[in-house]
């Protein structure tokens, strides 16, 4: 069984007050006493910091740029796989049904749990070692920042990438769908030509699963640079 003190190693942060950290793993479904006003507090948190560092990383950037692209940092989408990172979802505290329903995978609450976690932090221990901690979860994304492309999305990115160097379009072919018909998981492979490997990911609908695909072919076509 996974411990209080795994995740905190995990995260990179040891917590004093464990009931802060029971707190900020608890879906309403288990308990009343549940993350939900906590979670309110770190998103309030989280969008206060990645502002201030790409204002300061970004000085040419014009106001809607940087909104563009803090919206894409701190999405739903981005946190999901933050906590995917640290297997977050593991250690949840779900109710019954939740567990049942594939809630530790589900995006929506592997989001609010991480802007749980930077809200208990902040009100055990302030701004700055708060801010130190999410700066050190997104430090990896905010190095490969690249403004000009920043704000599209990965089929987007990659139909620009094969047109400049006048290859064929990337072709996206659905593989399978899995699971019942109010939680399908869709299951797309993606080909191009610079690679000999056809590329495949998953996604809650289609259009998801091909921008998980695309996303990965431009890693892949990176790594093969």
């Amino acid at each position: 069984m996974k411990t209080p003190d795994e995740l905190c190693h995990r995260i990179g942060y040891q917590f004093n007050d464990e009931s802060l950290l029971a707190m900020a793993i608890t879906h309403r479904s288990f308990s009343a006493n549940n993350n939900e006003r906590i979670e309110f507090l770190g998103d309030s948190l989280l969008n206060m910091i990645i502002a201030e560092a790409l204002y300061r990383r970004f000085p040419d950037l014009r106001e809607g740029e940087l909104s563009r692209i803090r919206a894409l940092l701190v999405s739903g989408k981005t946190l999901a796989e933050l906590a995917t990172e640290f297997d977050l979802g593991s250690f949840l505290r779900l109710g019954a049904g939740e567990k049942n329903t594939g809630g530790h995978r589900r995006n929506s609450t592997l989001a609010d749990a991480i802007e749980a976690l930077i809200g208990a932090i902040y009100i055990e221990s302030g701004f700055d070692t708060c801010r130190e901690r999410v700066l050190s979860w997104f430090e990896s994304r905010l190095v490969a920042l690249n403004p000009e492309s920043s704000h599209k999305d990965a089929k987007t990115r990659l139909q620009e990438f094969l047109q400049a160097r006048k290859l064929p379009l990337p072709d996206y072919q659905l593989l399978e769908t899995e699971g019942a018909d109010h939680q399908q998981t869709f299951i797309v492979s993606c080909s191009v030509s610079l690679l000999k490997s056809t590329i495949s990911a998953s996604g809650s609908s289609r259009r998801k699963a091909e921008q998980a695909a695309a996303d990965k072919v431009l890693v892949a076509l990176k790594d093969a640079e």
